[in-house]
């Protein structure tokens, strides 16, 4: 559901549960899920019902408190690097600025991934846009005209949570009217706005003429072909260890997926207050600059993406001109 928890909405929950009889809840989400865990938990305790509630930590965004990381995102992760690696090809072939807006409101997770889709050099993206960061128009300009100097083409890799100085959306300097979802918060994904309005932005100021965005919208999400292996074998675990929680312990709270060594992980269960309502942004070590992610961020990222594309590139030295000299 795409509901926010309310206690009225999160009552209703209850009181379907206790009808049928239901002795478990299993939720799988994001933090508003954890809350709603967490909401409907406190009716069952009020009514003297005894209901065992688990939150599953499942999103994109990777924003989640105390779990290293979220089941879902190295799939959209590996998504995202294999669109900027294509991305990156053809703007090679055919020179111009390229925008990729990419999910994530208030953590750049999913958008810092594009990094991996660099392979040599002078690979794109170029530049990486994050909302840990307050977007400067001019700064962003700057940079986009120096790389474009520099290689005749920009990539541009942006989330499209994105804010100003002020914390306000870019979205909304650059588009006023703004599409709004139920809950009043700026539609991010339902269109094209801040793509066009980047784009819009270098075309006039820059005066580049070839200038393209996409939105990655519900594909980065949603495509099936495109899995980490690490990222399904866990959300399997996090499945499993919920009912074992609940089942074997019977205890309530929020499934949590710990780091060790160069890369392995165990579970744990925390409680469903650390997790609800909470979020978490990528640590300032995560972040190099005002457009660029660090080593520390490759190194957290590189086991939970998998295998990336792979590509190379003919070597072809230029021949001396025979005709016409």
């Amino acid at each position: 559901t795409r509901d926010k928890p309310d206690e009225e909405y999160c009552a209703k929950i209850f009181q379907v549960l206790r009808a049928h009889g239901v002795r478990y809840f299993y939720y799988a989400g994001g933090n508003d899920s954890a809350d709603t865990c967490r909401i409907v938990n406190e009716n069952a305790n009020k009514a003297g019902y005894e209901l065992r509630v688990i939150h599953i930590p499942k999103t994109i965004d990777n924003d989640l408190r105390v779990t290293d990381h979220c089941p879902g995102y190295g799939s959209a992760a590996k998504f995202v690097v294999s669109a900027f690696a294509g991305a990156n090809l053809d703007n090679a072939a055919l020179p111009g600025v390229y925008l990729g807006i990419v999910m994530g409101r208030h953590a750049g997770f999913l958008t810092a991934a594009s990094v991996f889709a660099r392979k040599y050099p002078e690979d794109g993206p170029h530049l990486i846009y994050v909302p840990e960061r307050a977007f400067d128009p001019e700064k962003f300009l700057a940079a986009v005209d120096r790389v474009y100097a520099k290689y005749g083409r920009c990539v541009i890799a942006v989330s499209e949570g994105i804010v100003d100085a002020n914390g306000q959306p870019v979205v909304v300097g650059l588009r006023g009217d703004a599409e709004r979802d139920a809950h009043g918060n700026v539609q991010l994904s339902g269109s094209g706005a801040l793509g066009d309005g980047l784009s819009d932005l270098i075309k006039n100021k820059l005066k580049i003429k070839r200038v393209r965005s996409d939105t990655f919208g519900y594909l980065q999400r949603s495509f099936l072909s495109v899995v980490s292996t690490a990222d399904a074998n866990e959300a399997r675990e996090v499945g499993e260890k919920a009912v074992q929680y609940s089942v074997w312990n019977n205890v309530d709270g929020s499934v949590a997926i710990r780091r060790t060594g160069d890369y392995s992980v165990d579970y744990f269960l925390t409680e469903l207050e650390s997790v609800a309502k909470h979020t978490k942004h990528m640590p300032e070590d995560f972040l190099e600059g005002d457009s660029d992610v660090s080593v520390a961020f490759k190194n957290y990222a590189r086991p939970l993406i998998g295998n990336f594309p792979h590509y190379e590139r003919i070597a072809a030295p230029v021949v001396e001109k025979v005709l016409h000299r």
